[in-house]
């Protein structure tokens, strides 16, 4: 057999290396520790007394007044209103002034178609003579009026009595001249008649009448008409929303004089004249005589100038500068609401 026909040779084996063994416990040998002492809280001071001393509060700062309201500015008369308003200033003056000239002509009052000297008048002013001098008497049916001064009675142009109907400077001219007082009677009359029915197509036409002067049906009720005249004898005025429109005394007011004694003066004014009462004889029916006629002119020239008193006074209550401007540019500052 050869040599390459022999087993190969075993390969040789490693020796296994020794597995340690694991090291047996030390135990720990006991170490002496020091007795742990007690602990003990130190002993607590007691708390001293603390006196707490408030300060004072800061001084209240006054609330800053209300803020004022905005003013608030309408337009409340139009431009014809105006200016026949101004126009009617003047021409009722002078028709008072000129008209108390022709009455101191014959300062008496009948009822009826005549009127004489020997007729008995229903008011006359006159004046008798007493032991004190002259004295102005005021007689209206059967009551008779002390009216030395001013009525029957009064200053002449030398500081003397003088007997007369109404005083000298309330007449125009200031002496006695019926002509002229005439003249300027009648030219103012016109003057009125034309402003009037300038005024009366303008309020028709631009609703002025119905807008401003008609009441509502909550104004005509008893109870805001007795509102109204408590609040009127209060002098209380409306302000705010309520300033912006006339109340219901105002408006009934406007009302009588516009479409009654306005007409009702210049319809017996036309009576007393025999020129017109040959154009329109009925008027003399219609009022009962020319004497008759004469005493309605006269109580109700007599009630306008009460209306203009009274107007100017309101005027006066409710502040002149704002009434006046408003009636002049036609700008009315309506009064603010009072805040609570």
């Amino acid at each position: 057999m050869s040599a390459s026909d022999a087993d190969p040779p075993e390969p040789p084996i490693e020796p296994k290396a020794a597995t340690p063994k694991p090291a047996a416990p030390v135990e720990a040998e006991p170490v002496e520790t020091a007795p742990v002492e007690a602990l003990v809280p130190p002993p607590v001071a007691a708390p001293e007394a603390v006196t707490v001393v408030e300060a004072a509060p800061p001084p209240e700062t006054p609330a800053p007044p209300p803020a004022k309201p905005a003013r608030e500015v309408i337009y409340r008369h139009s431009v014809v209103v105006r200016l026949t308003h101004w126009i009617n200033v003047l021409a009722i003056s002078l028709l008072v002034m000129s008209g108390a000239q022709i009455f101191n002509a014959h300062p008496r009052l009948y009822w009826g178609q005549y009127g004489a000297d020997a007729d008995k008048p229903i008011a006359q002013m006159g004046a008798m003579n007493t032991p004190h001098g002259l004295v102005g008497i005021t007689h209206v049916g059967g009551l008779s009026v002390n009216t030395t001064g001013f009525l029957g009675v009064s200053k002449g142009p030398n500081g003397q009595p003088v007997v007369q109907g109404f005083p000298q400077w309330l007449t125009v001219p200031s002496w006695r001249d019926l002509a002229t007082g005439r003249r300027w009677h009648f030219f103012f009359a016109w003057l009125f008649v034309i402003n009037g029915l300038i005024y009366l197509i303008a309020g028709v036409l631009t609703g002025h009448f119905r807008r401003d002067l008609a009441p509502t049906g909550e104004q005509i009720r008893p109870r805001s008409i007795l509102q109204s005249i408590w609040d009127h004898m209060r002098l209380k005025h409306p302000t705010g929303e309520a300033a912006k429109r006339y109340n219901v005394l105002q408006k009934l007011t406007y009302l009588i004089v516009v479409f009654v004694l306005l007409p009702l003066m210049v319809g017996t004014g036309l009576t007393m004249s025999p020129g017109f009462d040959s154009i329109a004889p009925w008027l003399l029916t219609l009022f009962g005589g020319r004497q008759s006629a004469r005493t309605i002119h006269f109580i109700s020239a007599n009630l306008i100038v009460l209306f203009v008193l009274v107007h100017v006074v309101e005027v006066l209550l409710a502040g002149v500068w704002n009434e006046v401007r408003s009636m002049i540019t036609g700008r009315y500052v309506v009064p603010a609401e009072a805040h609570r």
